[in-house]
């Protein structure tokens, strides 16, 4: 497996972060993104990266420029999505074995909105939204529902049923098209996180994400 130290990379909102993995060979290329105060070492997306490796992907993981700078509020939206477009560019520019195959762009929570919202110019061929933040917590009428909506490819959103930033039903209730497809991750809540009583939400998270990814090749 090639593993590579953090890497930067230019971009018009700022300098990037990535932590690149891939196996040899890769057969495809999956970005993904952190959440609004978080980073890439979140649980859910080290794990995702790693089955998606083994699942045969090159993975880099995203480093907004506003973390970088050590910033905890996100940048506006048009400048985290020139950098996701930015970064992915350069990507298939150095990795010249990635071009023509499958790219996916993910994330968890604002890095799922952000992967939504540059999926279609950047040629990506499925979005993978891990806990996808449908509205602010107690404010259903704040939708961000066009955002996973208008993703004309592929997308598999990864929702705890705890969730507060959007409940599954809430999910179901914008009656999804074919295209998405929606898991439950029993008793989590926005962080994949579930109370002691019940089993770990992670290992089922893990397996549902790489089988997904796999078909995606």
């Amino acid at each position: 497996m090639d593993v590579t130290e953090p890497t930067e990379i230019e971009t018009p909102s700022g300098i990037a972060g990535v932590h690149w993995q891939a196996p040899r060979g890769a057969a495809g290329l999956l970005v993904l993104g952190h959440g609004a105060g978080g980073g890439v070492d979140a649980r859910d997306i080290v794990a995702v990266a790693k089955g998606a490796v083994e699942s045969g992907f090159a993975v880099a993981r995203l480093t907004q420029p506003y973390r970088m700078a050590g910033r905890k509020a996100p940048a506006p939206a048009a400048q985290l999505d020139a950098a996701m477009a930015a970064v992915v560019a350069e990507l298939v520019r150095k990795h010249r074995t990635l071009r023509g195959k499958p790219l996916i762009l993910g994330g968890r929570s604002s890095g799922a909105r952000v992967a939504c919202r540059t999926a279609a110019s950047v040629g990506a061929a499925g979005v993978l939204a891990l806990a996808f933040p449908l509205h602010p917590p107690g404010k259903p009428e704040k939708s961000r529902a066009e955002e996973l909506l208008g993703v004309d490819v592929p997308v598999l959103v990864v929702q705890g049923e705890r969730d507060p930033f959007g409940a599954p039903d809430e999910f179901r209730a914008l009656k999804l098209p074919s295209t998405v497809r929606l898991h439950v991750a029993a008793a989590a809540d926005h962080g994949l996180k579930v109370p002691k009583a019940h089993p770990p939400a992670l290992p089922d998270v893990v397996t549902t994400a790489t089988a997904w990814l796999a078909a995606r090749l």
